[in-house]
C-alpha cells in the first residue's frame, strides 16, 4: 500500500541546518513528524498514544531517581523505601509519582487497546504495528510486576511468591525457571536482586519498542473513526483527507494531556495510596500470610482468569497449568486479532451487530477486574469462569462468525466526505435550533 505522500524537508543552501541535515538528517526527521499527514477526523479516543509517551518518560525519570536511594536486600529494601518517603528531599513526591504513574500508564494503555479494537487498528496493513503494541503491553506488565515486588511489603512478598510459583507448573522447564526467578530454593534476597535488575532494564526495552511502534505507525499511517484509508494518489489528494500533525493534533493532544495530568495530580496529592494496598505498608514476613493476596488493580482481570481454572482441562492438563495457560493465553490472543476478525469493515461504528458484542467485551473486562479483587468464594469463582469463557469466545468465535454474517452500514467513500457530512449535520442542527449556519470556508 505504500506510505502517505508527504512534502520533504529541504533546508536552504549554506545554512547550518543544511550542513547538519546532510550529515545527520535529524532536522528532516523532526519536520516529517511535525508535518506528518494525519486524518482530519480523529476524535479524542486517539489521544492516548501521546499520553503513554509522556508517562513512559515520567516513569523512567522517577524510577532512575528512586534507584539512587533504593537499597536491595531483605533487611534493607523496606527501610530504604521508608527512608525515601521520610528523609529524601521530595522523596515522597517521587515515590507517589512513580507508583501512581504506573496506574495511570495502565489506564491509558487499556483505553488505547480498546480504542484499537473498536476502530479495527489491527487490520491490514497494520498487523505488525498491532503486534508491537501487544509486545509493549506484555513488557509493561512484567515491568510493573517486578516493580511491585521492590517495596518488600507483605503484598510484594506474597504476590511474588504466588505468581512466580506458577512458572513451576510449566512442563519440563517450569521448575528450573522458577528456581532461576527465585535465585534459590525460596523467595528471598536473590529474588529481590533479580526483580530490581529487570525492573531497571525493561523500561528501556519499552522505550525501544515504542520507537519501533511509532516508526511502524508513520510507515502505514493512522487509522480513523470511519476506517477509510487516506487516499494516497498524490500530495494534493492527501491534503484533502488530512491535516499536518502540528499544530492541529499537537494542540489537541496537549489539551488532553493537561486534563489527564490534572486527574493524575489529584491522586498524587490527595489520594496517593488509594490505588495501592494497605498491606504493602507492613514489612514482608514469610511466616504471616495475608488473608487475601491480590495484585495491583491493572492485573486483576487476568488474575481472575488464572483463578477461574479450578479443574483439569480436557482431562489431561492439570488445573494449575490450565490457569497459567489461560492467563497468558488471554493476553496472547490479542496479537491474533488481525486474523481472527473476518469482517472486511474496519470500524465497529459501521457494524451494528458486532458493536453490541464489543460492549459486552468491555463489560466483561470490568467484571473480571471485580472478580480478581474479591476472595475466591461464593459466586466469585463462577463469575470468573463465565467471564473467562466469554473473553476467549469473543475472539475465537464471535469475531470470526459475526464478521461473516453481518451486513455493515453504508460507509463514506473518503475521509473528506465523512468530514463534510459531519459538519453538514452540525450546521443543520444549529439551523433547527434557531442559530444560522455559517457557510463553510
Amino acid at each position: 500500500m505504500g506510505t502517505i505522500p508527504q512534502e520533504h524537508y529541504e533546508p536552504k543552501e549554506g545554512t547550518t541546518s543544511k550542513w547538519i541535515n546532510d550529515r545527520l538528517p535529524i532536522m528532516g526527521m523532526m519536520d516529517h513528524l511535525a508535518k506528518f499527514p494525519t486524518p482530519k477526523n480523529l476524535n479524542y479516543a486517539y489521544i492516548f498514544g501521546g499520553i503513554l509517551v509522556l508517562f513512559l518518560v515520567i516513569q523512567i525519570i522517577t524510577g532512575i531517581t528512586l534507584a539512587m536511594h533504593y537499597q536491595v536486600g531483605e533487611d534493607s529494601a523496606f527501610r530504604s523505601v521508608e527512608h525515601i518517603m521520610r528523609d529524601v528531599n521530595y522523596g515522597w513526591f517521587l515515590r507517589y509519582a512513580h507508583a501512581n504513574g504506573a496506574s495511570f500508564f495502565f489506564i491509558a494503555v487499556y483505553a488505547h487497546i480498546f480504542r484499537g479494537l473498536y476502530y479495527g487498528s489491527y487490520k491490514a496493513p497494520r498487523e505488525i504495528l498491532w503486534i508491537i503494541g501487544v509486545l509493549i503491553y506484555v513488557v509493561m506488565m512484567a515491568t510493573a510486576f517486578m516493580g511491585y515486588v521492590l517495596p518488600w511489603g507483605q503484598m510484594s512478598f506474597w504476590g511474588a511468591k504466588v505468581i512466580t510459583s506458577l512458572f513451576g507448573a510449566i512442563p519440563l522447564v517450569g521448575e528450573s525457571l522458577k528456581v532461576w526467578l527465585w535465585g534459590g530454593p525460596f523467595v528471598g534476597e536473590a529474588t529481590l536482586n533479580r526483580m530490581f535488575s529487570l525492573h531497571y532494564l525493561l523500561p528501556f526495552v519499552i522505550a525501544g519498542l515504542t520507537v519501533l511502534h511509532i516508526w511502524a505507525l508513520h510507515h502505514v499511517g493512522n487509522t480513523n473513526p470511519t476506517g477509510v484509508e487516506v487516499r494516497k494518489t498524490d500530495i494534493e489528494t492527501v491534503k484533502k483527507d488530512t491535516v499536518p500533525f502540528a499544530p492541529f493534533y499537537v494542540t489537541k493532544d496537549l489539551f488532553a494531556i493537561l486534563l489527564f495530568l490534572i486527574a493524575f495530580a489529584f491522586f498524587l496529592y490527595f489520594a496517593p495510596n488509594y490505588l495501592g494496598h494497605p498491606d504493602n505498608y507492613i514489612e514482608a514476613n514469610p511466616l504471616a500470610t495475608p488473608a487475601h493476596i491480590v495484585p495491583e488493580w491493572y492485573f486483576l482481570p487476568f488474575y481472575a482468569i488464572l483463578r477461574a481454572i479450578t479443574f483439569d482441562l480436557f482431562w489431561i492438563i492439570p488445573a494449575k497449568l490450565g490457569g497459567v495457560l489461560a492467563m497468558f493465553g488471554a493476553i496472547a490472543i490479542l496479537a491474533f486479532a488481525p486474523w481472527l476478525d473476518t469482517s472486511n469493515v474496519r470500524s465497529t461504528s459501521y457494524r451494528p451487530i458486532y458493536r453490541w458484542w464489543f460492549a459486552v467485551l468491555v463489560i466483561d473486562f470490568f467484571v473480571l477486574m471485580w472478580a480478581g479483587a474479591m476472595p475466591a468464594e461464593g459466586i466469585v469463582p463462577m463469575v470468573s469462569l463465565l467471564g473467562t469463557i466469554y473473553w476467549f469466545a469473543h475472539f475465537l468465535i464471535i469475531m470470526p462468525v459475526v464478521g461473516l454474517i453481518e451486513k455493515p452500514l453504508p460507509r463514506p467513500d473518503s475521509i473528506e466526505q465523512a468530514f463534510k457530512q459531519k459538519h453538514d449535520i452540525i450546521d443543520e442542527s444549529n439551523t433547527a435550533g434557531g442559530v444560522a449556519a455559517q457557510p463553510a470556508e
